[in-house]
């Protein structure tokens, strides 16, 4: 794994530096003294894991995970606050270590890690097979991606829509987003993601879905019309 150390304090770098240097597959790509600056390298060079403090000057390591992109890395937050633990898991990262970090703890941080890019490959190699998994209930189920007409946000839920019923599974819309393919499914509200070959008609800013209105919110709807080819 390539991981990029972020840190304003030189010693907790170091510490960290000496740590992923006994990990046989742990690659350090680079160090940074802020969340800008690893914002900036991130854009060019991206890793596998960011080892990221939390309060740094300017931004801090929560805003920086939360203005990366999709395909951010896993992140491991290495702070000495124990008060931003629940904040920061809601960001779905891999695990949060309070200094001083020891060996073992640092290990049982990186064996999560592992778990996670692992999962993410699996979910990513699932999408191109044109299914995904999803937990229904207490049943583990297959779903087709041509059978999905469009996914809809519902509270701490959300919908995925068939032509048939639908499926509520407990998840937020970011990460339902990164499962699907970007080349079938698009963003068109912060509720809604449809699928582009099932749209029928585009009416006053309104998709019709087999006969179900999906509302697009004018933030997406450039993105739409290029998608769409719209003449």
């Amino acid at each position: 794994m390539k991981c990029l150390i972020v840190d304003d304090n030189i010693i907790a770098r170091t510490t960290l530096k000496q740590l992923v240097s006994q990990v046989s597959d742990l690659q350090l790509s680079g160090e940074c003294a802020s969340a800008m600056e690893a914002y900036n390298v991130l854009r060019e060079k991206p890793v596998d894991l960011l080892l990221l403090d939390i309060e740094m000057p300017g931004m801090t390591g929560i805003e920086l995970t939360r203005n990366l992109q999709a395909e951010r890395p896993i992140i491991i937050f290495t702070t000495s606050k124990k008060e931003y633990a629940a904040e920061a898991f809601d960001l779905n990262v891999a695990d949060y270590i309070v200094k001083p970090i020891t060996p073992g703890r640092f290990l049982q941080a990186i064996d999560k890690a592992r778990e996670m890019l692992q999962c993410n490959s699996e979910q990513v190699k699932l999408s191109d097979e044109e299914f995904i998994f999803i937990r229904d209930s207490n049943i583990v189920r297959r779903l087709k991606l041509s059978d999905i007409l469009y996914v809809e946000a519902m509270g701490d839920y959300v919908k995925l829509h068939t032509a048939q019923k639908y499926f509520a599974i407990h998840a937020t819309m970011k990460e339902v987003e990164q499962r699907l393919p970007s080349s079938r499914f698009l963003r068109v509200h912060r509720s809604f993601i449809a699928a582009i070959d099932k749209i029928d008609t585009i009416q006053e800013g309104t998709l019709i879905i087999n006969g179900k209105p999906v509302p697009v919110a004018d933030a997406y709807r450039a993105a739409l019309n290029k998608r769409m080819n719209v003449l």
